[in-house]
């Protein structure tokens, strides 16, 4: 990876914090030197919500978020309340918060906090600001005041999550983001490891929470926004990413809630995860599936795969460079790729050219489209073939996948399946573990094709 080329943001940081003292110019050169473009810093209080609006003017690559942390609830008052919305109107304002209830410490009577909570999410709501809320030993009541202030509306992140799994689960069905700081990195917390490898980290920020929780190496030391590099590494470890996919993941998502930072362009055609280069040529389907993530946007692990044209084999050799950097050339992207057949085939036969293993994802339906066999066109250029099974039988399939070809389709995919192996090396049926769908059912039809099979985890793209 080309370090120049890394870009994390710091999506919670109190720069403010006096522990700081006469150093912010060098933490924020040394930052900068670590990649982190962008820092979102916080206020807690009337105070600190006021300097942190001053910083944001002060230093381009500051924005800033106002609110009245649990813990000075008493600070919500009428004219607390309104001293927030006029900072509010600053510009590089871009969230309400942190805001939220902490019954750990209780420094402020609980019932103020709820209070001061319900009002600061009306008041996000009233000026569509996203909001970042502290939860600490009130994982119930945050969620139920969410629901109840129709908090969905606004949006927001879980700042420092410390649910379990199903609570975890029950913020992303509201829509909000979850994240998290350096300790993850810290050696017994496990469990908030195992929620880290169960959420997608489409819905993931990295955050310092600086200058406190520093992750390992400088755990117990004062924490500093160029550390969630740390953080942004364990991250990747757990995922199975490298640190490039969890910068551009969780930048994006910062840019998707925020309006931090920008949306890469770049990719459209040509994408990198892992270590593995996917090819978007087309953005046409045979299928309309109920759980394709394209019918809420075309995002895939960071990359904006909306195309508004169909490159031809230049564009593609172009957007591809030198295919030797990669494990494998894959055919996906945010459409059928065999509809596609002739490029397929002339790309597949250059990429071959460089000793490059060729893989395919594919809904299995292109012997309907092309109304012959074309298989025996991809014998000798593809290595493998990964094939959306997705159902037992024809009419959850139809169900699911919504195949344009509703009466044939899902026998069309069995016979590409059954066919598949004696053209290409390696044939994987595949399905993905939308709710109802009979994994164990799906396995046995991919054992009676005589092919592999994987199932795939919804709401994990890419």
């Amino acid at each position: 990876m080309n370090e120049k080329l890394l870009t994390l943001i710091d999506s919670h940081a109190h720069l403010d914090s006096s522990q700081f003292g006469d150093e912010l110019e060098q933490i924020l050169q040394r930052a900068d030197e670590a990649g982190i473009k962008q820092i979102l810093t916080i206020g807690c209080d009337l105070q600190s919500s006021a300097r942190s609006v001053t910083l944001a003017a002060q230093y381009a690559q500051v924005h800033a978020a106002v609110g009245i942390h649990p813990h000075d609830a008493g600070e919500a008052t009428a004219e607390g309340l309104a001293l927030i919305e006029s900072l509010l109107a600053a510009p590089k304002v871009v969230a309400v918060g942190e805001i939220g209830l902490d019954f750990f410490r209780d420094h402020s009577p609980r019932d103020q906090q709820r209070t001061a909570f319900r009002q600061q999410i009306r008041l996000a709501r009233k000026h569509q600001k996203p909001i970042i809320v502290h939860d600490r030993e009130a994982h119930a009541e945050v969620l139920q005041i969410l629901h109840e202030e129709h908090a969905a509306d606004c949006g927001g992140v879980l700042h420092c999550f410390s649910g379990d799994i199903t609570m975890a689960r029950a913020c992303l069905d509201l829509g909000f983001y979850l994240s998290f700081p350096g300790t993850i990195s810290y050696p017994k917390n496990e469990a908030q490891r195992e929620v880290v490898a169960a959420v997608p980290i489409d819905r993931m920020m990295i955050e310092t929470d600086c200058p406190y929780l520093a992750p390992v190496p400088h755990r117990g030391k004062r924490n500093e926004p160029a550390y969630v590099r740390y953080t942004a590494e364990k991250l990747a470890e757990i995922k199975g990413l490298t640190l490039s996919d969890v910068a551009r993941v969780t930048s994006r998502n910062v840019y998707d809630l925020f309006g931090i930072g920008a949306v890469d362009q770049q990719t459209k055609i040509a994408y990198q995860i892992r270590d593995s280069l996917y090819l978007n040529i087309t953005n046409r389907c045979t299928n309309s599936c109920v759980f394709c993530a394209k019918f809420d946007d075309f995002v895939v692990k960071g990359h904006e795969l909306k195309l508004d044209h169909e490159p031809d084999i230049e564009e593609l050799k172009r957007a591809i460079g030198d295919p030797k950097k990669y494990r494998e050339v894959v055919f996906c992207g945010y459409g059928e790729p065999l509809l596609r057949l002739e490029l397929i085939c002339e790309l597949s036969a250059w990429l071959k050219t460089h000793q490059v293993k060729v893989r395919i994802n594919t809904d299995g339906q292109a012997n309907l489209v092309h109304g012959r066999n074309i298989l025996p066109d991809l014998a000798g250029k593809v290595d493998a073939l990964s094939v959306s099974l997705n159902a037992p039988d024809a009419t959850q399939y139809q169900k699911l996948c919504r195949s344009k070809y509703p009466e044939i389709g899902y026998e069309a995919v069995k016979d590409f399946l059954k066919q598949a192996p004696t053209y290409i090396p390696e044939v994987i049926a595949s399905a993905v573990s939308y709710p109802g769908v009979d994994i164990a059912a799906c396995r046995k039809v991919a054992e009676d094709l005589g092919v592999e099979f994987r199932a795939r985890e919804y709401n994990e793209v890419g």
